[in-house]
């Protein structure tokens, strides 16, 4: 039972730790600058749900990459 518990703190993690990174790699592009500046809230809650997606996408390839190479070892190569 513990093990799904540690599972689950490394996949919350993971999805916030690349979120982050996500969104401090858009805020480096200065995106608002491609938009009107007329509705900069709005700019701003557009770059952060990128960044969910794109944080939460780079994350799950992360996650499914380790599983994929953990699953390869347990068959013994």
């Amino acid at each position: 039972m513990q093990v799904y518990g540690v599972d689950a703190i490394v996949r919350i993690a993971s999805h916030l730790t690349f979120i982050y990174l996500t969104f401090w790699a858009l805020r480096s592009l200065r995106v608002e600058t491609l938009f009107k500046v007329t509705m900069p809230a709005q700019v701003r809650m557009a770059i952060v749900l990128f960044s969910i997606v794109l944080g939460y996408t780079a994350s799950s390839f992360f996650l499914e990459f380790i599983a994929l190479c953990r699953n390869l070892f347990y068959i013994g190569f």
